[in-house]
């Protein structure tokens, strides 16, 4: 009697992971190639994060968070954000979406007040956003008055932002050329892609200015939220609060060359084990300037040296995929790709939603994802499945 226990154990985990595998198949068989958001005012697409489980999607269009049902119908919103919403990622682990968002007083920021008709507000707060995707339930719920999201100071970046630092003979603002924050992924340690333990990264915007030189390295933060919910406290536009972690887990640079505004979707993709980077290309003649980049989250950071300041400056730096075109001058390997930036979501085995945004003469902006296949070759970084 044991030894037939003992025979039939290891066939019925057989039979339970192929019907685990038939079941995900399932699942992205029956995901739609696209889904459209709808004209959602003047302002662009950000991000956008996909809840399989209950089949919605989630688009943020700068001042306001859209749900959808995987048919393009509104389920519901969150409006009243008077600062940057940005990139988005689901968080399977505790069902809840994950967003970037600023309070500044740079360019970015007055055009955003200005397009919304409200004052300037004069501190920085860079926070994440993360919201009860269950308790969206009907259009333009206040995202000040109605218990549906909490946020998380993010000080580092903040303090990096805020910094003056010595270039020739004078100062510039902002270490490392920090413009906020945008790119947000949920993944393992990099290096053990194989880890249960997931980690959030979140990415700096980085200025693109042509005449420093301490911005040519993406930054990503890492932090371990384990104790976020002590932490986080509901959004107060006009009493910006600082509770936070006071530093992340870990800090890395990735060299890619200068972008215009950073990494503006960061997307960890399982199935590859590797974050993908979509940026606004930058302007720098020395450089590539490729609009995707892909961060090789198998290989351990490695010790370096950057300059910041006029000084040299110890950090951890992350190696991009040794794939794909590669500039002969830097060493730089990337892609050009037009789209990616506003919304750039893995949904497995290789497959992706990317957003193509589209503004209309009298300013309204839309999105629609598309389904597309991860190729990552010399020619090619996604192809459209249709």
């Amino acid at each position: 009697m044991k030894i037939k226990k003992i025979f039939l154990l290891p066939v019925f985990f057989i039979l339970l992971t192929l019907s685990v595998q038939s079941q995900n198949v399932n699942m992205l068989e029956s995901l739609p190639d696209s889904v459209y958001s709808g004209k959602q005012g003047k302002l662009h697409v950000q991000g956008v994060a996909l809840d399989q489980a209950n089949r919605c999607i989630y688009f943020s269009f700068t001042d306001r968070l859209i749900k959808m049902d995987l048919s393009g119908k509104l389920i519901g919103s969150v409006t009243g954000f008077v600062g940057h919403l940005g990139d988005l990622d689901f968080n399977t682990e505790d069902g809840k979406i994950y967003g970037s968002l600023e309070y500044k007083n740079d360019a970015i920021g007055k055009g955003i007040r200005k397009s919304l008709g409200v004052q300037n507000n004069n501190e920085n707060g860079f926070y994440i956003a993360i919201f009860d995707g269950s308790r969206i339930v009907r259009p333009n719920m206040d995202a000040e008055k109605e218990d549906l999201l909490r946020t998380i100071y993010i000080k580092e970046a903040v303090t990096d932002y805020e910094a003056e630092v010595k270039a020739g003979n004078g100062t510039k603002p902002h270490r490392f050329a920090c413009s906020g924050i945008d790119g947000v992924a949920f993944a393992p340690a990099i290096g053990s892609p194989n880890s249960d333990k997931k980690y959030l990264y979140v990415a700096y915007g980085v200025y693109g200015d042509t005449d420093r030189d301490d911005n040519d390295h993406q930054v990503l933060l890492k932090y371990d939220i384990a104790n976020w919910n002590k932490l986080a406290q509901p959004l107060l536009q006009d009493k910006l609060h600082h509770s936070g972690p006071a530093r992340p887990s870990e800090k890395y640079f990735i060299k890619t060359g200068s972008t215009n505004y950073g990494i503006q979707n960061l997307a960890y993709d399982a199935f590859t084990g590797n974050f993908f980077a979509a940026v606004y290309r930058g302007t720098k003649a020395q450089f590539p300037n490729y609009d995707l980049f892909v961060i090789d989250a198998h290989k351990m950071p490695v010790k370096a040296q950057i300059s910041s300041g006029g000084q040299h400056i110890k950090v951890k730096t992350l190696s991009l995929l040794q794939a794909g075109p590669k500039d002969e001058n830097t060493g730089i390997r990337g892609w050009h790709f037009e789209w990616g930036a506003t919304g750039l979501c893995p949904i497995g085995d290789g497959l992706f939603y990317i957003s193509h945004n589209k503004k209309y003469k009298d300013g309204m902006q839309e999105s629609t994802i598309y389904k597309y296949k991860w190729v990552g070759d010399a020619q090619n970084s996604f192809i459209r499945v249709k």
